[in-house]
């Protein structure tokens, strides 16, 4: 398959022109004509595409890539070696970030959904259908521990609980993959009873026990792992191109 098919494929079925973004979604860095095989994973990292290289790979697709919005233009020490390590291999580097979490099936949100059995998968934002942030619904209520325990196994990550004073069981749910937790307050203005994201700042706290809704926060990394994932399997489905997601684990 030609680079530029690819590329189509990826920008259809992601649609990143429908939503603003923090960085350049779509193809970052060109690398080979010819795409033979393709590696996923979360962020490009030095790591990550020493595995690409050991892998052959002629793409990498992922969901942190580089050029973020404030970053210095310049590419020097990590940037330079990062991009040199693309270019020396003829590897293009293409980068989802918005666009893979919010879509309805492969998205780190939905991908969630099924992991955690959250049904009735709406957006948080009303009138929003890209609300990059979701709500739904358990089949019958659930205690904080059990949805504690639900998700760390899930994740394979321990996940932290801040339990709000009432400690009432949990029926609705909210969550965005990442760094979403600022979408707490909006959560728990709609009465919903727990909301889970991958990272809590100071307020989060506050915010949960005088809000009174459950927080979960259970890894940026750990939260984002699967819409990659995701990917790489209907990609290899639909273009029949040997695909391979790898997990660069991050305790963050």
């Amino acid at each position: 398959m030609h680079r530029n098919e690819l590329e189509h494929h990826l920008n259809a079925l992601l649609k990143p022109e429908q939503i603003k973004d923090f960085c350049p979604n779509g193809l970052q860095v060109q690398g080979s004509d010819e795409i033979h095989k393709i590696v996923t994973g979360v962020t490009a990292t030095q790591a990550l595409i020493a595995q690409a290289i050991d892998e052959k790979a002629d793409a990498l697709v992922v969901h942190h890539g580089f050029f973020w919005k404030n970053e210095s233009y310049v590419i020097r020490g990590m940037k330079y070696k990062r991009i040199k390590a693309l270019l020396d291999h003829n590897i293009s580097l293409f980068a989802y970030h918005l666009p893979l979490d919010i879509h309805p099936e492969l998205g780190n949100n939905a991908q969630l959904a099924q992991l955690f059995e959250i049904n009735n998968v709406q957006p948080l934002e009303v009138g929003n259908p890209l609300s990059v942030a979701v709500r739904g619904e358990f089949s019958h209520h659930i205690s904080g521990d059990e949805l504690s325990t639900r998700i760390s196994q899930q994740l394979s990550r321990n996940c932290l609980h801040i339990t709000p004073p009432s400690n009432k069981k949990i029926k609705t749910v909210a969550w965005c993959s990442g760094g979403g937790q600022n979408y707490i307050e909006l959560a728990a203005e709609q009465g919903i009873d727990a909301f889970i994201s991958g990272e809590i700042s100071e307020q989060t706290t506050h915010v949960a026990t005088e809000m009174d809704i459950h927080f979960f926060a259970a890894g940026h990394h750990a939260t984002e792992r699967y819409g990659a994932k995701a990917l790489a399997k209907h990609l290899e489905k639909e273009l029949s191109i040997p695909t391979v997601f790898i997990d660069i684990d991050n305790p963050a």
